[in-house]
């Protein structure tokens, strides 16, 4: 084959593996797009949102890109604890005293509070800057079509748990985020699988419950949990349950 035509073939084969790259991204972040119109789309962007969670009150305030996190309960001394993350930075208040925190410890609290706040508020946080996207595939589970997503994040601006690794199940129809897995590092790492119950729409957001389960297996992958829950190899952990949920506008306030 002459040499010319060799280029040509090479060209047009480069072309159509960067297409079919730009088409997965595309698929992936329209996917994604699509949920978080579906679970609430721009009321994530301006409210107050208050619940309940494990004995601890929990609040997310989000203005745009100003945002306010905090945890309220009471330690088992009996004192008022709140802890407060903002743009600015975290502190804690014990019985309105502020405490001074080492810088370990400050960190280790601002991620708490930020996991509980992330989960309950998803799939909003999947638009982040941090937050890299990659379409799997399609799938079925319990007889539904769904989109398989996978998440990582950039090591800058991806927080203490940027080396955690997601996958997110999308219903092809309805475009809600109903399964999700994921590994994280801390306290020795480990695999979880959630199914969402339960769900409701409060101010216009889409809450739900989880069924947290645990797979012994450590050697199947994080994409193939799906198939694992369908063969019914998955063991319950827990259940993540929202409680007393309010919603208020911003400019209602």
């Amino acid at each position: 084959m002459p040499h010319k035509a060799l280029y040509t073939l090479f060209f047009l084969l480069l072309i159509t593996i960067t297409s079919c790259q730009t088409e997965k991204q595309t698929d992936a972040q329209q996917i994604v797009d699509q949920a978080i119109e579906a679970h609430g789309g721009d009321r994530f962007l301006k409210s107050a949102i208050s619940f309940k969670f494990r004995d601890r009150q929990y609040h997310a305030l989000r203005d745009g890109g100003v945002f306010v996190y905090s945890r309220t309960f009471t330690d088992s001394t009996g004192q008022q604890v709140r802890d407060v993350w903002r743009n600015s930075g975290f502190t804690r208040t014990v019985n309105d005293v502020e405490v001074d925190l080492p810088e370990e410890r400050q960190k280790a609290f601002t991620a708490s509070v930020n996991s509980v706040i992330y989960f309950a508020l998803l799939p909003y946080a999947l638009n982040d800057e941090a937050v890299r996207k990659e379409y799997l595939g399609e799938t079925t589970i319990k007889g539904e079509p769904y989109y398989k997503v996978r998440v990582t994040f950039a090591q800058e601006g991806g927080g203490e748990g940027y080396q955690d690794v997601y996958v997110y199940w999308f219903h092809q129809q309805r475009h809600t985020m109903d399964y999700l897995a994921y590994s994280f590092q801390e306290n020795d790492g480990g695999t979880r699988f959630r199914e969402a119950i339960n769900p409701r729409t409060i101010g216009g957001i889409r809450f739900q419950d989880y069924i947290n389960y645990t797979l012994k297996d450590e050697t199947t992958p994080l994409e193939a949990y799906d198939q694992a829950f369908e063969a019914g190899k998955m063991e319950k952990v827990s259940e993540v349950v929202l409680e007393e949920i309010e919603v208020n506008s911003i400019e209602g306030l």
